[in-house]
């Protein structure tokens, strides 16, 4: 008999020391634990050590508190009719205070919130054109968590942001792009290039227009200085012989002017032989017909 108490007596110990240790259990930071008694939610529990009733209540589960991301793809059309793939990323987390709606609520948050996204993403993408949408990333982005903040506070999950990391098109189409970019960028570059050798046609022919009129602003100079030279010596010559007409004095001139040429080409390196009608008679021809011109350029100018 004593026998039969003694072991009643430990199986009792030791059920009694499960229970007492299975009464006990620790909830980790960020992470709130579900209590239930008899499958009917009791109560939320935070992080730390807890204590349930053994036997009657029971850690039905665990919920993370932290950010959570959710990766999704979106495929749809534009106004364009050019199909893209738009990668979201949505980061949710449980709201502190609506524990029981987040854990009871969905079955599946991912697939609920998947749904909320394309909802939204097929609301805006195919009344855009494919410049539109690249251009309207944040817009799409704001779009979709202002009604993701809308739906799901009522399932207790709060929406902390929402990404729209990249427009991809079609390749063939992202291909085309890139050439009508190619395209445009060497128009802009002929362009360039155009206006470049515009600027160059136009100063070289200023430098050879500003060229041509200091050489004959050289030329002028000279004839005026021979003009004055030969003036200087008719007027010596005079002087110096008073019986000498201006006349005289110029075929004077001239003839020496005529032999002094004759020199300076036979002086010259390059002058192989030189055929001239070498006679008084040629030089007095010579320096009538120079006379005659000078006599109706004057004459012109009156």
């Amino acid at each position: 008999m004593d026998i039969v108490l003694t072991t009643l007596a430990m199986i009792a110990l030791f059920f009694g020391l499960i229970a007492a240790l299975g009464s006990f259990y620790t909830v980790k930071t960020a992470e709130a634990a579900i209590i239930t008694r008899f499958g009917q939610f009791r109560r939320s529990a935070a992080p730390g050590l807890g204590w349930k009733v053994p036997f009657i209540d029971r850690l039905e589960g665990r919920i993370s508190l932290r950010v959570n991301q959710i990766a999704l793809t979106m495929e749809t059309k534009t106004h364009d009719n050019v199909f893209v793939t738009i990668p979201i990323s949505v980061q949710t987390r449980v709201r502190p205070e609506k524990i029981y709606e987040a854990y009871y609520s969905l079955s599946d948050p991912v697939a609920q919130i998947q749904s909320y996204v394309e909802q939204v993403v097929l609301g805006h993408v195919p009344g855009m054109t494919l410049d539109e949408v690249f251009a309207s990333q944040s817009s799409i982005a704001a779009a979709v968590k202002q009604e993701l903040d809308v739906d799901m506070a009522a399932f207790g999950f709060e929406i902390v942001n929402v990404l729209v990391t990249d427009i991809v098109p079609d390749p063939k189409v992202k291909a085309a792009m890139n050439d009508i970019n190619a395209a445009q960028r060497e128009q802009v570059a002929a362009n360039a290039r155009g206006e470049a050798e515009k600027i160059l046609v136009v100063k070289k022919a200023e430098a050879e227009a500003e060229s041509k009129a200091l050489q004959g602003q050289g030329i002028a100079n000279q004839r005026r200085a021979i003009i004055e030279g030969l003036s200087g010596s008719i007027e010596g010559f005079q002087k110096a012989l008073g019986e000498a007409t201006a006349q005289d004095v110029m075929q004077l001139v001239l003839v020496t002017q005529y032999f002094d040429t004759l020199k300076s080409i036979g002086e010259s390196d390059k002058t192989n032989t030189l055929f001239l009608s070498h006679t008084p008679g040629s030089v007095q021809s010579i320096s009538e017909q120079i006379m005659q011109s000078m006599i109706g350029a004057d004459a012109a100018k009156r």
